[in-house]
């Protein structure tokens, strides 16, 4: 009996330590599947909508479930990785006309990047139906902002249908420096900003953030039964290298390797969730090699090299969403094991090695990686702005 009771412990302590995380899906109703509530609004409208392979309605897209029902669907804006999400990211997405529905697709990630007056004649209301990951350097958010800023300089009405953040449940990050505004980073935020897309759109209105601080005809339809700190794991991928809701959670804080002379999983079936680079031979026995993966990393950094480094793959969620932090010590790690310090931060390696600067919104994160810095001391600077961005989110908050 000793022994069995012995056994049981040892099964529950292994077991918890590496416990599942628990979502909640099963609680929330998204705004998409609000449906009796906004179709009355959508009939005799000619109707635009912004979406892609998230914008869906049970097992079916929004645009098929619209149309079944006679809503009069003229056009798709489709954003960063196209309406079907099988664009690589950051590659020049064009018009083109969906074969499946038959509707004409404009970009607003090639030539333009917001509806032009033409293109919103023929239109009474934009919605707005993308799942969103919650963090700064994800474009989602620039798309809603040009198209509130399109719909509000031509007169036009905007739809949002809200959605869960699978990161809302902390925040964290310095406060963008609008020094370092990029395409990857255009507000005054934190890297991890705790909002919905509904939310956020409700803060670019209040707080002015379109040209010549314009304000949008916005109705934002809400979720039910969403709170914050609700765990949400997207029923579909929302761009190709977040192919797994572990490198969903993990993304806010393994997107930073973008910005360092290292792997971060582009090229293989693991992007965000495993690490490294060829230099890192020796100080780690976990390799992988990256290769081309049209539709996801075409030209991989230390493409065809055996590359070392950190396998995140099985890392413990749970210990990770406790945290409600940016974990940086991988960075920090994997700095000081670099045998050529000089090039950690070097984006001549490759054209997909982007600007530590503009990633963190920080000038001064790279120095103090650089030297030697604590997770802590560098999350110290952060703390008055972050403390000043949670009582302005307090405004917009459509949700506990």
């Amino acid at each position: 009996m000793k022994m069995i009771l012995i056994a049981l412990f040892q099964f529950v302590l292994i077991t918890s330590l590496f416990a599942q995380i628990k979502y909640d899906n099963d609680k929330i109703k998204t705004a998409a599947e609000r449906i009796s509530y906004y179709l009355p609004k959508l009939q005799g409208k000619r109707v635009a909508i912004v979406a892609n392979q998230t914008t869906i309605l049970g097992k079916s897209h929004l645009v098929d479930s619209l149309q079944k029902r006679g809503v009069n669907i003229v056009k798709v804006f489709g954003p960063e990785h196209g309406f079907r999400g099988d664009a690589s990211n950051g590659t020049t997405v064009n018009d083109e006309m969906d074969v499946q529905t038959g509707l004409k697709i404009v970009s607003l990630y090639g030539s333009k990047k917001k509806p032009s007056e033409e293109d919103l004649k023929d239109v009474d209301l934009v919605m707005f139906d993308i799942q969103d990951v919650g963090c700064r350097f994800y474009t989602i958010m620039n798309t809603m902002r040009d198209v509130m800023e399109a719909c509000a300089e031509n007169g036009k009405p905007v739809m949002i249908l809200d959605r869960p953040n699978p990161n809302g449940y902390f925040i964290d990050g310095p406060i963008l420096d609008m020094k370092h505004k990029s395409g990857i980073g255009q507000f005054p935020i934190p890297v991890v900003h705790g909002l919905t897309l509904g939310e956020f759109a409700l803060m670019v209105n209040g707080e002015g953030w379109m040209a010549n601080k314009i304000k949008c005809d916005l109705e934002v339809v809400k979720m039910e039964g969403y709170k914050h700190n609700m765990l949400y794991k997207l029923p579909v991928n929302p761009s190709p290298n977040l192919n797994s809701a572990q490198s969903i959670l993990l993304y806010p804080s393994t997107c930073l390797f973008e910005g360092v002379a290292l792997n971060h999983g582009r090229g293989t079936d693991y992007p965000f969730t495993i690490i490294g680079g060829p230099m890192l031979k020796g100080k780690y026995s976990f390799s992988f090699t990256p290769i081309s993966k049209p539709g996801m990393a075409e030209d991989p950094v230390f493409q065809d090299k055996v590359c070392y480094g950190l396998d995140l793959r099985n890392y413990d969620l749970e210990k990770l969403v406790k945290s409600k932090k940016l974990n940086l010590s991988w960075i920090i790690e994997l700095y000081k094991n670099h045998p050529n310090k000089d090039k950690f931060f070097d984006r001549s390696i490759s054209r997909q090695v982007g600007n530590i600067d503009y990633l963190i919104g920080d000038g001064e994160f790279k120095k103090q990686i650089e030297s030697g810095w604590s997770e802590e001391k560098i999350r110290e600077t952060w703390k008055l702005g972050v403390n000043r961005y949670k009582k302005m989110r307090e405004r917009y908050l459509l949700y506990p």
